[in-house]
């Protein structure tokens, strides 16, 4: 892989501002530029063609690392994760698969942030279920969502509620937010050292071209997506289909008594049938991500 020792860093001595400073430096690539130097490092080893594409998207990848400045970690550290991240991903960038480098980055960049914050917290390092991870990932998230913006304890109606939407129980909830409280960076917060101005958090969120990046990646993202579920709705026969649709693919789900009325049969043979056809399309699903490249190779 390319040398990376000249590429810029962010450290608490430096300071953040100089870093954002630094990154906007590097211009964004067009859709053509992108394809050209990604074929250049895939066939050639281009060292120079893999720099331009990590450089052009350090500030995808400082966007990223920002929504995970509430975890108590050092910011630098979480936006050198991201780089970590956006690097593998142009490592393994194929130009060929149709999309963008950035909808492919956002997911190695999200991981290695998520491996280095696990790695970080005693409290996950203990030993944790699959659902305190999600609630871990998901909480502020969820907090902002309902407007449960206050420190302290939720409200117990807001603890239900964020249970019931992330499937923990509610004394996870409590357990978790406890744990996290405190642990905000906000958003009217400086970043920089003393004499660098008086720069906000808001002020780089703001960031017009940092928008367009992840913005750019996150529609592309969504349209790949639409795209890879067309395509694994065909390995369903047609009853398969439409029953699968109706009941998970639908603003208004059907019931199986409907659904059973419909088709002559029984209700649990409806449930079968849409808990088997909910299997295969998973399972389409998963092998088109790793197509696309859309999931870290194993």
């Amino acid at each position: 892989m390319a040398n990376y020792a000249n590429l810029p860093a962010p450290t608490p001595e430096g300071g953040l501002n100089r870093y954002m400073q630094e990154i906007r430096k590097f211009p964004l690539l067009e859709p053509e530029e992108e394809y050209m130097l990604a074929k250049r490092w895939v066939e050639e080893q281009d060292t120079e063609a893999a720099h331009k594409m990590v450089t052009s998207h350090l500030r995808l990848a400082a966007k990223i690392a920002m929504g995970y400045r509430g975890y108590g970690l050092p910011q630098a550290e979480v936006i050198s994760e991201a780089n970590v991240g956006l690097m593998q991903a142009v490592k393994r960038f194929d130009p060929e698969k149709g999309f963008r480098l950035a909808t492919y980055a956002m997911w190695w960049i999200r991981a290695s942030i998520q491996e280095y914050i696990l790695r970080s917290w005693s409290l996950v390092k203990l030993g944790t279920t699959s659902g305190q991870k999600k609630l871990f990932f998901n909480l502020r998230k969820a907090k902002n969502k309902i407007g449960a913006l206050e420190e302290g304890d939720l409200r117990p109606e807001n603890v239900t509620e964020i249970a019931t939407q992330l499937g923990v129980t509610e004394a996870e909830v409590v357990s978790m937010n406890r744990r996290m409280s405190g642990g905000d960076a906000s958003l009217n917060a400086t970043v920089g050292s003393e004499g660098e101005g008086t720069m906000q958090w808001q002020d780089w969120l703001e960031d017009e071209d940092a928008d367009q990046a992840g913005d750019y990646a996150e529609r592309d993202e969504l349209q790949t997506r639409r795209e890879m579920l067309a395509e694994a709705l065909e390995v369903l026969n047609d009853r398969e289909k439409d029953i699968l649709t109706q009941r998970r693919l639908s603003d208004e789900t059907v019931t199986l008594e409907d659904l059973s009325t419909q088709y002559a049969v029984s209700r649990e043979r409806i449930r079968q049938i849409e808990v088997r056809a909910f299997e295969k399309l998973q399972k389409r699903m998963r092998e088109l991500a790793k197509e696309k490249g859309m999931v870290p190779a194993d």
